[in-house]
């Protein structure tokens, strides 16, 4: 594998908004309890009555969010394999964590604007956790690596400098008479 130039900041920042979030995960999955509360009461609920699915469960999402934070700075900096297929699947998983984020973050905004009536009692811990926490990271992880990904996407193996160099030129531009 050849090494890639520095990560772009934005990469960067994206990787450690995600492993914010799987770090909470891994927390929570080794029995800790702050915050999550702001995920809602089923959380809760379910940390006390099932605790050894919950600690699974929340392992895994804790390990797939590390993973999905650490794996296009793997494959930027050519530790991994078939980049091509890495950054499409970064990019579907920004879109999603955009879409997700967002559309979380306005619907827990609507909730504590009370412009939709609730079937049952509203969760003011879960909302405000979902308005001002987790959904908003997961937008702001997943724009910002829509930003990373979107400036590296034409980044090569270091050149002689360290420096990465531009996209070579397409045949058929070399053969243009200049």
């Amino acid at each position: 594998m050849t090494s890639r130039a520095p990560h772009h900041p934005s990469l960067r920042v994206a990787c450690v908004l995600g492993l914010v979030h799987a770090a909470a995960s891994a927390y929570w999955a080794a029995g800790g309890s702050w915050l999550v509360e702001t995920v809602g009461q089923w959380a809760v609920d379910w940390r006390q009555e099932s605790p050894g699915s919950a600690a699974l469960v929340l392992t895994l999402v804790a390990a797939v969010k590390a993973a999905g934070a650490l794996v296009p700075l793997a494959v930027e900096s050519g530790h991994l394999p078939g980049r091509r297929w890495w950054r499409a699947a970064s990019s579907a998983g920004a879109a999603v964590l955009v879409l997700y984020g967002t559309a979380n973050t306005v619907g827990a905004w609507v909730g504590l604007a009370g412009l939709v009536d609730p079937s049952g009692p509203q969760d003011d811990a879960a909302l405000w956790g979902h308005a001002v926490l987790w959904d908003p990271l997961f937008a702001c992880w997943g724009v910002t690596l829509a930003l990373g990904l979107r400036a590296t996407r034409h980044a090569t193996p270091e050149g002689p400098r360290g420096v990465a160099s531009p996209r070579p030129a397409s045949r058929a531009a070399r053969a243009r008479p200049r």
